[in-house]
């Protein structure tokens, strides 16, 4: 599930550090699984939820349940997702990415996994990436089950709302920007084009669970893996933090890189309180990666 969690950092957890030395050896040892949040596309313009300015002091993140079980907010979802695909189309890979991309290139990582939806880790060059929370290029119909690309499902929306050009006053990580009920007026939604049922991103809604399949997948690179790398997430929901405990438990060493604390600090060898470019990009240096091969993307 991914439920909204107001948590507060103990007190008592280790700070921060700037050393990346524990990253850099975990690195260079290689059989790294990489396990990004937010934080790591905060740098391509799309903001992150817990961090400093983050959405959720602003933004309450639309529900299963409200969305399966109201027209209204279906509408208002829609609308709202429809202007904030336009910005989520436009963002492009920051460093972050573009050395994840690097890292896994030079036969360090075993594999990527991402609670972001907005697909940076692929357009940086990334292969195989595991979206925990799926991705808001794929729509799927909760009826008949088929899936089409959102750009399918952006033109018929443009189509049938000539004219929307709200201006927002903020864009979230779930790619939902922030407009007025006065804004979204008498938004049309589109149904699906092949049963008439209802359309739904394929992405995880709070309050909806990850599909078991994806899981266990995850569970089994993080068992299968020599280190946790985790970049840029608050670990604040279980959908993420479950797999740091995961590793801790088995003795499998967890280093995260996140400016603020994380839920997961108690379970790791380090954190380190750095931004997530300036910090990888770092790592590559030290790891003697060539600057040119950190800028090969799709």
């Amino acid at each position: 599930m991914r439920p909204t969690l107001s948590w507060t950092p103990d007190e008592d957890l280790p700070p921060g550090t700037t050393d990346l030395g524990p990253v850099a050896d975990a690195l260079g040892a290689g059989g790294v699984l990489v396990l990004t949040g937010a934080g790591i596309s905060t740098e391509s313009g799309i903001p992150d939820y817990r961090g400093q300015g983050g959405s959720l002091s602003r933004h309450t993140p639309m529900t299963y349940q409200d969305f399966t079980g109201s027209a209204r907010a279906r509408r208002r979802y829609w609308a709202r997702s429809h202007l904030g695909w336009r910005t989520f189309g436009r963002a492009r890979p920051n460093a972050g990415h573009r050395a994840v991309a690097a890292f896994a290139r030079h036969g360090l990582l075993s594999g990527v996994i991402t609670q972001n939806v907005d697909g940076l880790h692929q357009a940086a060059g990334s292969d195989g990436v595991v979206e925990l929370h799926g991705s808001l290029d794929r729509v799927v119909c909760l009826s008949c089950g088929t899936y089409s690309p959102r750009r399918e499902l952006a033109r018929r929306l443009e189509e049938a709302n000539p004219g929307f050009e709200p201006v927002a006053a903020g864009i979230n990580p779930d790619g939902d920007a922030d407009l007025t009920d006065e804004q979204v007026g008498d938004f049309r939604v589109m149904p699906c084009a092949h049963c008439g049922g209802i359309l739904k991103p394929d992405v995880v809604f709070f309050g909806e669970a990850v599909p078991p399949p994806r899981v266990e997948h995850c569970r089994a690179l993080v068992g299968e893996a020599v280190s946790l790398l985790v970049l840029g997430s608050s670990l604040t929901v279980m959908s993420g933090l479950r797999f740091v405990r995961q590793a801790a438990q088995a003795g499998t060493p967890v280093l995260i890189i996140n400016r603020d604390p994380t839920r997961g600090d108690r379970n790791a060898l380090t954190r380190v309180a750095l931004p997530l470019g300036a910090a990888l990009t770092a790592l590559t240096a030290r790891l003697g990666i060539p600057a040119d091969d950190q800028e090969r993307s799709d």
